[in-house]
C-alpha cells in the first residue's frame, strides 16, 4: 500500500472514537519493527522523524525506505516529520515524499504561530500533503527544543478556533499535561481543557508524551476526543537502546550483528503491538 496523509487516518479515527499511533522511529530496523506491529494488528500508523533523524540518515534515503516497507505491510502508514522548525527543511522533506509534516512555532506567538503555520499549509497543500501544528508548549526537551517546566503552558481553547481557522492545519497537538521524555511524576492530564477544545473545534488532537502515561489515561483522553498519541522516548531507550545494549554485551566475538539488531526490531514491535491496542486502533487499517 502506497503511504498515505495524516489527514486521511485521522479523520477516519475522528469517526471511530479511537487513536492513531505515532511512533519514532532512529533506523531500519526499529521502523521495520513499527511497522511490522502495525501489519500485526492490521492497524493504521504513523511513523515519524525527527530533524535530527531526517539529518542522519538522508531525506531521500528515509522516504524511499518506510515507501518500500509501507508498500509491503498492507496497513495504511503515514510518513510524518515531527517538531520541524525551519521551513526550507520542511519543505525539502516534502519534496522528497514525506506525506505529512509538523511545522512547531508553537514558542512564537500567537500572530507568528499562525504567520508560518499557514505559509507551510500552503506548500504542503498544494502537494497533498497534511500539516500539523503546536498550540500551547509541550514542556520536555524535544532534541533543539527545549521547554523547562515554568515556561510550558497549556492551550487556550479559545485560541483554537481562531488559529484552525486561520492556518487551515489538519491536526493540532495541544499542551494539556504531558512532556516529551520520562515522567519525574505522575502525569496529571487536564481532561477538562480536552473536552473544551473538542467541544469548539472538530480539528484531530494530538497528544505529544506518550511514553509513561497510564493506559487508563490514554483511554479518557481518546473518549474526551485525542486522534494521534505520539510515542518516542519508550522506543529510543527501551526498545531500541537498552535491547541494544543487552544482547550487544551477549554476543561472542566475530558474530553476526544482525542478530542483535532482529532483538531490535522484535521488542520495538511489541511496544508498538502493545500501544496500538491501548489506542484502540487494532483492526482499523
Amino acid at each position: 500500500m502506497p503511504l498515505v496523509t495524516l489527514r486521511s487516518v485521522l479523520r477516519a479515527s475522528l469517526k471511530g472514537n479511537y487513536a492513531v499511533g505515532s511512533f519514532n522511529f532512529f533506523g531500519l530496523e526499529n521502523v521495520q519493527g513499527i511497522i511490522k506491529g502495525a501489519a500485526n494488528l492490521k492497524a493504521p500508523v504513523i511513523v515519524q522523524a525527527s530533524p535530527g533523524a531526517v539529518k542522519h540518515m538522508g531525506e531521500k534515503a528515509i522516504c524511499g525506505m518506510v515507501a518500500g516497507l509501507a508498500d509491503e505491510s498492507g496497513v495504511p502508514v503515514v510518513l510524518h516529520l515531527d517538531h520541524a522548525t525551519d521551513y526550507d527543511f520542511i519543505c525539502r522533506c516534502i519534496d522528497n515524499g514525506f506525506t505529512s509534516v509538523m511545522i512547531d512555532a508553537s514558542r512564537k506567538s500567537l500572530h507568528e504561530n499562525i504567520d508560518i503555520t499557514s505559509r507551510v499549509v500552503d506548500y504542503a497543500s498544494r502537494r497533498g500533503v497534511s500539516v500539523e501544528a503546536e498550540l500551547g508548549k509541550v514542556g520536555g526537551s524535544e532534541e533543539e527544543i527545549k521547554v523547562e517546566d515554568k515556561d510550558a503552558y497549556f492551550t487556550n481553547p479559545e485560541d483554537v478556533v481562531t488559529f484552525v481557522k486561520a492556518t487551515g492545519i489538519d491536526a493540532l497537538a495541544i499542551a494539556v499535561g504531558t512532556i516529551h521524555g520520562f515522567y519525574k511524576s505522575e502525569p496529571k492530564l487536564d481532561f477538562n481543557r480536552i473536552a473544551a477544545i473538542r467541544s469548539l473545534s472538530d480539528i484531530p488532537l494530538v497528544l505529544h508524551g506518550g511514553t509513561g502515561i497510564p493506559d487508563y489515561d490514554l483511554t479518557r483522553a481518546i473518549s474526551l476526543g485525542v486522534n494521534k498519541i505520539n510515542v518516542g522516548t519508550e522506543l529510543w531507550l527501551v526498545g531500541y537502546g537498552n535491547t541494544l545494549k543487552k544482547y550487544a554485551s551477549m554476543m561472542p566475538d566475530n558474530s553476526d550483528p544482525r542478530k542483535v539488531m532482529e532483538q531490535v526490531r522484535e521488542a520495538c514491535m511489541h511496544i508498538v503491538e502493545e500501544k496500538i491496542t491501548v489506542f484502540g486502533s487494532v483492526g482499523k487499517a
